[in-house]
C-alpha cells in the first residue's frame, strides 16, 4: 500500500515538475528561468543545551521540537559553533521565504554536528567519565540517538518545503564513526532519505541497491530531461580509512562512468551533488606557507589517484554535466575542475568555522538546465538581525553576464588582474564575517590558486610563482 501510494504521489510530482519546468509556476507560461534553492552543511547540535538531554533520549523525533522549545537558550549558534536549534528553524524560515517556484530544493551534506559520538558519550556517562571504548549498550544508544537526530532534520526540512523533493549528497560527519557515512549508518538511514527527502520520486530498489552499498545514487525528477547524481566522496579523501576504500571507490567510479553514459545515449543533462570536493584543501595548505607566500607541499582533499580517474570520466563527457555543487569547506568559493566542468561551493548554515550562516538561491535556464546566476542570503552574527537577508547576486556584484559556469571561468583570471574583484571575492568567502577572515596579502595565492588547479604539484606550482 505505501508504495502505491508513492507511485501516485511520483506522477503527481511529474505534473508538478512539468509545470515548473515549462516555466508555467501557475502565474506565466514565458518564464524562461526557475530557481533553486541550495543549502549546505548544516550540523545540527542537539546537545546545545545539556539540560534537554535526557528528554531528547526518551523522545521521538516528532516531539523534539516541542522540547527545544523549553530551554532557555534562544539565540542562535555563535561563531565556532554548530548549527543549533533557533538557528535551525531561523535558517529554515529563511529557506522557505525564497523558494519561490523552486521544483526541488539541494542539501549537499553534514546532517550531524562535528564529533556528535563524543558529545554523546560525554552526556550518557556523565560524571563518571566516558570510557576508552564505549559499551555495547552505550554505542547502540548513540546510534539510535543519531538516527533521531537524522530523521528530526529531514521532519523540519520536509515541513518546511513541502512535497518537493530533496536532492542530497552525504557529508563526512554524517556517520557513527564521526568519519564519513559507514556501512551500518548507510543501512539505517537509506529509508529515512528516501522516504523522507527524495519523497520517493526515485526507484525504491535502485536507490536502495547503491546508497546501502556506498552513499550514491541517481534520481530523474519526474517530468524533465534531468538526471541527477550523488556521489559519495568522502571515501575519495586521504584520511578516510573506513573498510575496502579502494575496490569501494573504483567500483563507485565505475557506476559513475556507466550512469553519464546513459545519460549521454538518453539526451539527458545531468547535475552532480557532491559532499567534498576535489584540488587543494585550502585552508590547511594556507597555514604553511613562508613569509614569501611559498609552499612546500599542499594538503589534498581527494586520494590524487581517485581525483585523476574521476577528471578523466568527466572529460568522456563534455557538456553533460550542466551544473556541479559541493559542500564541506563551509566557505563561499568555486572550483574549476575542466575547461568545461565548473563547481560551486555552497556556505555552510553551521558558523562553525568562523563564517557567517547563509544559503544560496540559484536561477536556471529552462532550456540547458544550467544556472545562469544565484543569490547568496547570510545571516549576519554580529548584529542579530531578525532573518537571514540578501548578500550579493553573483552577476550583479562582480559584473559578468552568461552562463554562471562561463562566468565562473571568466573571473578566475580577473581575481589577480582586478583588485576591486578580488576584494570582493577575499570579502565574501566567509559570507560577511571579516573579523573571522584569514586571507591575508602573503597567504592569497593559495586561495586564488586553489580555484583553477586541481592536481597537487601544479597547484604547488601556481601557489610558488604566483
Amino acid at each position: 500500500m505505501r508504495h502505491r501510494n508513492l507511485k501516485l504521489f511520483s506522477l503527481i510530482l511529474a505534473l508538478i515538475f512539468q509545470l515548473h519546468l515549462a516555466g508555467c509556476s501557475g502565474e506565466t507560461n514565458t518564464a524562461k528561468t526557475f530557481p533553486v534553492v541550495v543549502f549546505s552543511d548544516v550540523h545540527i547540535n542537539p546537545f546545545y543545551d545539556p539540560t534537554l538531554f535526557p528528554a531528547l533520549v526518551a523522545a521521538e523525533p516528532i516531539e523534539w521540537a516541542n522540547i527545544f522549545k523549553t530551554s532557555t537558550i534562544t539565540t542562535p549558534s555563535t561563531w565556532g559553533n554548530d548549527t543549533n536549534y533557533p538557528l535551525l528553524i531561523l535558517a529554515l524560515s529563511n529557506i522557505r521565504q525564497n523558494l519561490g517556484a523552486s521544483p526541488l530544493i539541494i542539501f549537499t551534506g553534514d546532517i550531524l554536528g562535528h564529533k556528535f559520538s563524543q558529545m554523546f558519550y560525554a552526556l550518557y556517562y556523565g560524571s563518571q567519565g566516558v570510557p576508552a571504548v564505549p559499551d555495547a549498550t552505550a554505542i547502540a544508544a548513540m546510534e539510535n540517538f543519531a538516527d533521531k537526530t537524522v530523521a528530526f532534520f529531514m521532519e523540519q526540512v520536509r515541513s518546511t518545503v513541502g512535497n518537493i523533493p530533496v536532492m542530497f549528497a552525504v557529508g563526512n560527519d554524517d556517520s557513527y564513526a564521526d568519519q564519513g557515512p559507514d556501512s551500518t549508518f548507510l543501512a539505517n538511514t537509506a529509508e529515512y532519505f528516501y522516504t523522507n527527502f527524495l519523497n520517493g520520486t526515485v526507484d525504491h530498489q535502485a536507490f536502495l541497491n547503491t546508497f546501502k552499498k556506498g552513499g550514491y545514487y541517481s534520481a530523474e525528477p519526474p517530468g524533465t530531461n534531468l538526471l541527477v547524481i550523488e556521489l559519495n566522496t568522502v571515501p575519495f579523501s586521504p584520511s578516510y580509512s573506513v573498510g575496502d576504500t579502494s575496490n569501494a571507490v573504483a567500483a563507485e567510479l565505475a557506476w559513475f562512468d556507466s550512469t553519464l553514459a546513459s545519460a549521454k545515449a538518453a539526451g539527458k543533462k545531468v547535475w552532480l551533488l557532491i559532499h567534498i570536493p576535489p584540488g587543494a584543501d585550502i585552508y590547511s595548505t594556507a597555514q604553511s606557507v613562508d613569509n614569501n607566500g611559498h609552499i612546500a607541499s599542499a594538503v589534498m582533499m581527494w586520494n590524487q589517484d581517485y581525483q585523476a580517474s574521476f577528471l578523466q570520466i568527466l572529460s568522456k563527457y563534455p557538456g553533460i554535466i550542466a551544473m556541479t555543487l559541493a559542500g564541506h569547506t563551509h566557505m563561499d568559493e568555486y572550483r574549476i575542475m575542466s575547461s568545461s566542468d565548473v563547481l560551486d561551493i555552497t556556505p555552510a548554515i553551521a558558523p562553525y568555522f568562523g563564517n557567517n550562516p547563509a544559503f544560496r538561491v540559484f536561477t536556471f535556464s529552462h532550456y540547458t538546465l544550467k544556472p545562469t546566476d544565484y543569490r547568496s542570503l547570510n545571516y549576519d552574527l554580529a548584529t542579530n538581525p531578525e532573518q537571514f537577508n540578501s548578500y550579493y547576486t553573483f552577476g550583479e556584484a562582480y559584473y559578468v553576464q552568461g552562463l554562471l559556469d562561463d562566468s565562473l571561468a571568466q573571473l578566475f583570471p580577473l581575481l589577480v588582474m582586478n583588485n576591486a574583484k578580488q576584494t570582493l571575492y577575499r570579502g565574501y568567502y566567509y559570507s560577511g564575517n571579516n573579523s573571522s577572515n584569514s586571507i591575508t596579502d602573503t597567504n592569497w595565492p593559495v586561495y586564488w590558486c586553489g580555484i583553477g588547479k586541481m592536481e597537487q604539484q601544479e597547484f604547488i606550482d601556481c601557489v610558488n610563482a604566483y
